[in-house]
This record gives structure tokens, sequence and C-alpha cells, in this order.
């Protein structure tokens, strides 16, 4: 079964601007076509036909659609993860935070489609590849949301008000408790979740874990 070769990547091309400015168009067309058909419509030939690149050029930079779709959401999603709160109380932090977290899922959809992509661990399209986990574009796309998402998160879960209140936490079953409203609702399309919703959803996990912690006689 014949694969498609790695793209090259040396720093040489990387500085031939002609290389850079092909990248560019088939990364621009390719982030038109997802914003206005999702990325069923981020097809090769799609994507050769809006940037008036070749095929075999953009197999130079991508080996696989995987590929040049998790790079769209790449170029996409901001570069710069928000900082958690950092005044008030161990709740008012994370209401703030899960609210936040709310209005960005219903005002930026690309966060939204791009969570359900990478959860369905896509697999390359008929452009089969052999790309080895390590350099797999998607993984390290994942990499990146699981980090942006969980950062804040992480840092108020481990703050020392949060150990003192909640004892030791498994922080990642601790995220999915907080998080795992938002997405559902916004995935679902049961609901449009406000601030009086996270701050019930915060509410019942301080609640529920504030009664787990031992009692001192």
């Amino acid at each position: 079964m014949s694969t498609r070769e790695s793209p090259d990547t040396g720093a040489q091309d990387e500085e031939d601007p002609r290389r850079v400015r092909s990248r560019n168009r088939l990364l621009d067309a390719a982030a038109s076509l997802l914003n206005s058909g999702g990325i069923e419509a981020v097809t090769i030939d799609a994507v050769t036909g809006l940037s008036k690149v070749a095929r075999t050029t953009l197999y130079r930079h991508f080996t696989s659609s995987t590929h040049l779709i998790a790079a769209t959401f790449e170029r996409l999603l901001p570069q710069v993860t928000a900082p958690a709160p950092t005044s008030g109380t161990l709740r008012e932090r994370l209401i703030e935070l899960l609210t936040r977290q709310a209005a960005l899922l219903t005002e930026a959809p690309l966060h939204l489609t791009t969570l359900a992509w990478v959860a369905l661990g896509p697999t390359a399209l008929p452009e089969k590849t052999t790309e080895t986990t390590e350099h797999n574009p998607s993984t390290t796309l994942r990499t990146r949301v699981i980090d942006q998402y969980r950062q804040p998160f992480d840092a108020i879960l481990h703050s020392t008000d949060a150990h003192e209140q909640l004892g030791n936490l498994d922080i990642d079953l601790a995220i999915c408790q907080l998080v795992g409203p938002l997405v559902f609702a916004r995935l679902t399309g049961l609901s449009t979740l406000t601030q009086q919703h996270c701050t019930h959803i915060v509410d019942n996990f301080l609640t529920t874990h504030t009664a787990q912690m031992p009692q001192i006689q």
C-alpha cells in the first residue's frame, strides 16, 4: 500500500517565501470552507480549488486532510489562554471562570466545533498516512485544546484555599464535573447556560466536595 511522504519541514524550505505563501493560501481556503460549511466542507479538492494551489503542493505541506484540518484549527484558535480569576473567594472565582467558559462556547462556535472534532479522534480520510502518534497533528491539537481549557481551572483548583476547603481533589474529574455540563448543553442544544446556571453548577460542586471532607473532631 502506498503512503504519502511526510512534508519536508527543513529550515530552508520554511524560509522560502513561495512555500510560505502557498501554505497561507491553503490555510486561508480551509478556514473559509470551515467557517462557511463546517468540517465536511474541508476536502482536499475543495481546498485546492479555492486556493488555486496544486494538489501536489498541498501534500508538500500537509500529509492528509486530517493534518490540514488540524492546522486550520490551530491557526483559528486564540494563541493565548485567558488567565484564571485571581480575586474573590474560591466560589466567586469558579463562578467567574465557568461563566466565562459558557460565554466562550456560546459566542465562539469554533471552540465547540474544535472540541467535537478532537473528541471524535479523527483519522485520515482516503489520503492515508503513516505518521506516528508523536507527530500526529490532531494529537498536537488535542493537547493544546486540553491545555487551554484546563490551565485556568488548574490554577484555581490547585490553590491553597481550594486545598483547604476541598481536600485532595481528583483534578481531572473536578474539571469534568464543572465544564461537562457546559459542553453537553451546547452540543445537544438543550439549553444556553447563564451565569445563574453556572452558579448552580459551582454550588453543587462545592457542596458535594465539602461534604466529603473529613470532619475534625
